[in-house]
């Protein structure tokens, strides 16, 4: 089974040390589209491009990274509850045909109700799933060329049209994570993949065994997905040092305002990642070679994969196992990570091509073409 692998762009900044160190990276879209023409070429399947008030514009960055690519998918935020799912359907229909059918949407119901309210939108965690609900129905529709006239307790249409036609029949796939029943229902209901943080692998299939029978009950399958970050390294032990070196410039009370802060969300599957780690660094471990640092400051997806090729490789397999056929991932920096992955995974996985596709011996030099030799047996077979 081939699997897609998906990339994350940092539209909030990047680092090299989480916390206060002085190697961050101010959010540049000159940066952006170095990151989005990297993970083109390296041959990941796609970019995740996130919505927030501390992110560019999804929509707008998305945009500008078409030119400059030419066979990644993007995967753009949507949240509903800022826009007219009227604006929407010719938004997703206007950038599906500038990116030649490369749009993917990653459907955005929960967040902090503080960020949520500052953006003016007052709606509790299940109003929030059930506006979501009322727009995707009314979104689709439109762009399956339908007229509409719809009447709900959030929005409400009369002779809709949507005139622009997607390149992708009938509408761009949508993506979509939770954790609580009201978006394990949503999924259920409306979306073709359904993406989890990365817990570990008992609880994650625990959440595709509920939304894959949810799903069924409506006469629907649902595709599987998972969004961690990676930390790849040539040796465990590297990678384990370089996992530490990460969190190595964050004190205690840092995290402990952090926590507090996610504490008073009303988000599922925040509660679900702080549960991991409970705020203390001697607990990151919480599954095989699954560390939980990084959501110790960072919301959202908190947890990565640390190790050696082969011994990522053998954890992301034991995802696929379960059922999951995508997977998110992330890591600092999200330049250089994205080559130390692409390099050193891909070649141990299904459907990924070797990154470099000549048998050179590369030295920079500039008689390298002269000397050429066989790639081993092992990476031939897996690329």
């Amino acid at each position: 089974m081939s699997l897609d692998i998906f990339w994350f762009l940092p539209t909030s900044g990047d680092t090299r040390y989480l916390g206060q160190s002085g190697s961050g990276r101010a959010v540049s879209n000159e940066y952006l589209r170095q990151i989005a023409v990297a993970a083109d070429n390296l041959g990941y399947d796609g970019i995740l491009i996130p919505t927030g008030s501390g992110c560019l514009d999804p929509w707008v960055t998305a945009s500008s990274l078409v030119p400059v690519t030419s066979r990644l998918k993007l995967l753009v935020a949507l949240r509903t509850a800022l826009t007219k799912p009227t604006a929407a359907a010719r938004m997703a229909a206007t950038l599906d045909q500038a990116s030649n059918g490369r749009l993917l949407l990653n459907v955005v119901a929960g967040g902090d109700s503080a960020e949520l309210a500052a953006d003016g939108i007052f709606l509790d965690h299940d109003q929030r799933y059930e506006e979501a609900s009322e727009f995707l129905h009314i979104w689709k529709r439109l762009l399956a060329g339908e007229t509409v006239s719809y009447a709900g307790k959030y929005h409400t249409v009369e002779n809709a049209q949507n005139f622009f036609e997607p390149v992708q029949k009938p509408a761009p796939p949508l993506y979509f994570g939770g954790s609580s029943n009201a978006a394990h229902d949503l999924a259920a209901e409306h979306v073709e993949a359904y993406l989890t943080w990365g817990e570990p692998p008992a609880a994650v299939a625990e959440k595709i065994a509920d939304v894959r029978a949810r799903a069924a009950k409506l006469g629907r399958t649902v595709r599987f997905g998972v969004r961690l970050h990676v930390i790849v390294r040539e040796t465990t032990e590297q990678a384990w040092a370089a996992a530490n070196a990460l969190i190595s410039h964050l004190d205690d009370e840092v995290i402990a305002k952090v926590q507090q802060r996610f504490a008073a969300m009303d988000s599922e599957g925040q509660r679900r990642m702080a549960a991991l780690h409970g705020g203390k660094r001697d607990q990151l471990e919480v599954s095989p070679n699954l560390w939980a640092g990084v959501g110790l400051v960072r919301g959202g997806a908190g947890t990565a994969l640390v190790g050696d090729a082969q011994t990522v490789a053998a954890r992301l397999k034991e995802y696929a196992d379960l059922g999951v056929d995508s997977f998110v991932l992330s890591g600092y920096p999200h330049l250089e990570e994205a080559y130390r992955f692409a390099e050193l995974v891909f070649p141990l996985l299904p459907g990924k091509r070797w990154v470099y596709g000549d048998d050179r011996v590369q030295t920079g030099g500039p008689f390298d073409a002269s000397t050429v030799v066989k790639k081993p047996v092992a990476e031939t077979e897996a690329a």
